[in-house]
């Protein structure tokens, strides 16, 4: 199972949400590239890196940071947050995205999810299938559509789909433990796909969990900010 710190970008710097919520921010560093480089050093080699001002304003922000931490490291880098069109989905693999996360858009705009799944593939492209009480939400999670989670999925992963995040976004920032048994529904129902869990995570217990649920890989954003998991914990996944 593949670790993925992440590192949530507001105003340029690295912060952490509690449940989505903008008016519950934590900054935990200034410098973002530091946070990176500092990953990196400890054997990291996956990053999920989230413009959340992107999110906010519906298109690609902080795409320089992207370009800063893509030339300056070798992380492999997904990126996501306000990618709402097919130039945003440009800039940021020109600016050194491995991977792209498409969430809002596959729910507003599914024409644009279809074509950019078709131009860079599904190894390119990850859904991002982000839920409260098992209802996607969209727009940097300011909003909740009516599509459930496992439809959602499903009608995604009929269409080739192979990579998808998926966060309980009540669970996300509040160190409670990750949403085990959504997780255990959706690749029982999918099993072809390569599911990555977010939010929640707290302890190596949980990503031992994670892994013998068949999750590919685990996003951790504030347990390793606030040294509840270490790098030293992590070594044995690594």
């Amino acid at each position: 199972m593949r670790i993925i710190p992440a590192i949530d970008i507001i105003n340029g710097e690295c912060v952490r949400l509690s449940k989505g919520d903008y008016n519950q921010k934590t900054i935990y560093n200034s410098n973002v590239l530091d946070v990176a480089k500092n990953f990196e050093n400890n054997g990291i080699q996956f990053l999920h890196l989230v413009d959340l001002d992107g999110a906010k304003q519906s298109q690609i922000i902080n795409y320089k940071i992207l370009e800063q931490i893509s030339k300056e490291t070798n992380l492999i880098i997904d990126f996501g947050g306000g990618l709402k069109s097919q130039k945003d989905i440009e800039i940021a693999f020109e600016n050194g995205a491995n991977q792209v996360t498409l969430g809002s858009v596959a729910i507003k705009n599914p024409e644009l999810f279809k074509e950019s799944f078709e131009k860079y593939g599904s190894e390119k492209i990850i859904l991002g299938a982000d839920a409260r009480n098992e209802k996607i939400a969209v727009s940097g999670w300011l909003e909740e559509s009516e599509m459930n989670i496992y439809d959602f999925i499903k009608e995604k992963t009929e269409s080739g789909i192979e990579y998808v995040i998926s966060t309980d976004i009540d669970k996300d920032g509040m160190l409670e433990g990750p949403s085990f048994e959504l997780y255990q529904n959706i690749i029982s129902q999918n099993p072809e796909i390569k599911l990555i869990a977010s939010g929640g995570i707290t302890s190596t217990n949980d990503l031992v969990q994670l892994k013998s649920i068949g999750c590919e890989g685990a996003i951790i954003g504030k347990a390793l900010y606030e040294n509840r998991i270490t790098f030293n914990d992590l070594k044995p996944f690594l």
